[in-house]
């Protein structure tokens, strides 16, 4: 746990690290975030989906319940490769959408199970191992163990979608050289891109350590 939690910080400095980087590069096209969604969306046939301007840094994503892609306002009005790369793999979860790629929709249909369990993991885990060093009791910390197992699977389900987003993203940036115009900037939104879909590898394997570690504590009390 102590490993994964030093090389999730690891990561997401460099993550943010790049962003950073990338979003002082120009792109040579001049075209801002909010228009590469647009004709990314366009070009795929999707005209019922909104592109908004949400607030916060990095907190870019799809909305699949109201149809909207919500750009941070670095990534919206932003004319960089970061911006182009953001808003193009934001774009590529509507694309999912529109074209009910499974993935996107088994995590679509977990998504209440997890806003429950999310919620109870936490107090359920801290309560649990509480009871069952005073008490012996494994009750509660088996339900946050379960919780927590539900919000790992969602993490992993996770990784398909957004591997395939970036994917979708960059085959499409590559095929329009009027937005990025040389092959340094594909490489670049390719890089940036990596490094994001990284964030979410650490951090399911983050939750499974976790959900191991409290899982041998509560199977190693039900074997004595």
């Amino acid at each position: 746990m102590i490993v994964i939690a030093v090389v999730s910080f690891a990561v997401q400095w460099r993550f943010k690290n790049k962003f950073k980087k990338y979003s002082e590069m120009p792109l040579g096209s001049g075209m801002n975030g909010k228009d590469i969604a647009d004709k990314m969306l366009k070009d795929h046939g999707i005209y019922d989906v909104q592109i908004i301007s949400a607030e916060g840094q990095l907190s870019d994503h799809y909305n699949p319940a109201n149809r909207t892609v919500n750009l941070s306002p670095e990534v919206y009005h932003g004319r960089s490769v970061a911006a182009a790369a953001v808003s193009a793999h934001e774009c590529g979860h509507a694309i999912q959408h529109a074209m009910a790629y499974n993935w996107l929709k088994f995590r679509s249909s977990v998504v209440p199970a997890v806003n429950v369990a999310s919620k109870i993991t936490q107090w359920a885990l801290m309560i649990g191992v509480m009871l069952l060093v005073f008490s012996g009791d494994i009750t509660v910390l088996a339900i946050g163990v379960a919780a927590l197992a539900v919000v790992t699977l969602f993490a992993f389900i996770t990784l398909p979608v957004e591997f395939d987003a970036s994917k979708r993203a960059l085959a499409w940036l590559q095929s329009n050289r009027g937005i990025m115009q040389s092959s340094v900037e594909n490489d670049q939104a390719k890089d940036a891109l990596w490094w994001a879909a990284m964030t979410y590898v650490v951090a399911a394997l983050g939750s499974l350590a976790t959900l191991v570690y409290y899982a041998s504590m509560l199977m190693g009390r039900r074997e004595e």
